[in-house]
């Protein structure tokens, strides 16, 4: 069992340890303890507001908008999309994405594979939310892809999907030497934080679209008397925003990266 940063101290403050461990390698584990403390704090918060996202946007639907259907109601068709958008290409999206970091104790291999799961679950998600949306706007006679927000969002999941494809093969196909994986890794994760980003932004668009169409036609004071709908429809806006920066803050912070252990940087024997 590993000792703790403080215990290290004290015996090396004793003069117990000897010459083994000097002041530097005491003061860098503790950083590194206190960085992943404050990651704790931050990562668990984040959850928490991603939960409170997906659980809001279920409440909004549930009060507002009837609540779930499919085919034979298309307008409750349609509500799946944006609970599915939510919960797939914003919350479960993040937590893949910070799969790594969160779990820093499990092996590598685990990770890629508990990765590369959930983000297929992402993908489920946002095909079932598209098909949705599509077919709420053919029974309806409404055209398809008429504004920015359907433009975004669909070439977020079309990058995505390619995204996924390019993970597998290049991480989890045997036959691709480390090297090839080690060149593509930065295209990879900026990708990944480009594809949550642009994510964010589609619904976003969705929701100002949703809160417009929401607006009753004979309210001549316009926004500042719109009804409690739009203030919630806000309030999931701000919490997204918020998500979302709190996930780009983790997965970018260089202090909060998984560090590789020993038997991971071994190279690989090919047979």
């Amino acid at each position: 069992m590993l000792a703790s940063p403080k215990q290290v101290r004290r015996d090396w403050e004793a003069g117990e340890v000897g010459s083994l461990i000097g002041r530097g390698l005491i003061d860098e584990m503790e950083n590194e303890s206190r960085n992943i403390r404050f990651f704790t704090k931050l990562y668990t918060f984040a959850q928490m507001l991603g939960i409170l996202c997906v659980v809001l946007v279920g409440v909004w639907i549930g009060i507002y908008r009837g609540g779930f259907g499919w085919q034979a109601e298309p307008a409750l068709q349609f509500n799946w999309h944006p609970f599915l958008m939510v919960l797939g290409m914003v919350f479960l999206y993040a937590n893949g994405a910070l799969v790594y970091r969160g779990f820093r104790s499990e092996k590598k291999k685990k990770l890629k594979i508990i990765h590369t799961l959930v983000q297929l679950g992402t993908f489920i998600f946002s095909v079932v939310g598209i098909v949705a949306v599509f077919d709420f706007h053919n029974a309806m006679g409404i055209p398809n892809m008429y504004s920015l927000h359907s433009w975004i969002g669909l070439c977020v999941v079309i990058l995505f999907a390619c995204q996924w494809l390019s993970g597998l093969l290049t991480f989890l196909f045997p036959g691709l030497r480390p090297s090839v994986r080690a060149a593509y890794l930065p295209v990879h994760q900026f990708f990944g934080l480009a594809i949550f980003i642009g994510s964010v932004a589609s619904c976003l668009l969705g929701l100002t679209e949703k809160a417009f169409f929401s607006m009753p036609v004979s309210n001549p004071k316009g926004y500042n008397h719109f009804p409690p709908e739009g203030i919630l429809i806000n309030v999931i806006g701000i919490l997204l925003i918020f998500f979302a920066g709190l996930v780009v803050y983790l997965m970018s912070n260089s202090q909060f990266r998984r560090q590789t252990s020993e038997d991971e940087t071994l190279p690989v024997t090919e047979y």
